[in-house]
């Protein structure tokens, strides 16, 4: 059975497709500095949509980190809504925009959280801001994460570089 044709709104989200991994770093005013790896994947079904999960893990001991799941969709040109489930109890719904960066397929997304939801004992986060930024060749994503949680203003949290896979 073949791979389904991408649907024409995902254009500037396709260079996503794939796999994606590498190593990224942790900050909070709350914990101590960390190192972890990261796999993200996205994938589509040839629906508006991409279907999306990520994992890391302890860079040292291998341990499991954090996971999460989600959809990426188009929501007109250049904007997005990101919709995102933590297995830590907490719903993100993420608003942004996609630019076309460089002439060989790169890009900047954006996105800010219009609401944070949490399980009644999830931590509590307030806001979360991600950028990624695509390389011009298709083979690298860069991003940063920030975030307002447990009583901190949003503050820089992480920042990984992965490198397509495959």
């Amino acid at each position: 059975m073949s791979a389904p044709e991408l649907h024409p709104d995902l254009t500037l989200l396709g260079p996503l497709l794939g796999t994606w991994a590498g190593p990224g770093s942790g900050s909070y005013p709350t914990i101590e500095p960390f190192a972890y790896n990261e796999e993200i994947t996205f994938g589509h079904v040839g629906k508006p949509f991409l279907a999306y999960g990520q994992k890391t893990r302890d860079a040292t001991s291998g341990l499991p980190l954090h996971a999460e799941a989600g959809y990426w969709r188009p929501a007109g040109p250049g904007r997005l809504e990101v919709v995102l489930s933590h297995p830590s109890g907490l719903l993100e719904l993420q608003l942004g925009t996609i630019e076309a960066s460089g002439d060989g397929g790169g890009a900047v997304i954006e996105l800010r959280s219009s609401a944070v939801v949490g399980t009644p004992t999830a931590k509590s986060v307030t806001e979360v801001h991600r950028r990624f930024e695509l390389s011009d060749d298709g083979q690298v994503i860069s991003y940063n994460v920030s975030m307002a949680a447990m009583g901190q203003p949003l503050t820089h949290h992480l920042h990984a570089e992965l490198r397509k896979q495959g």
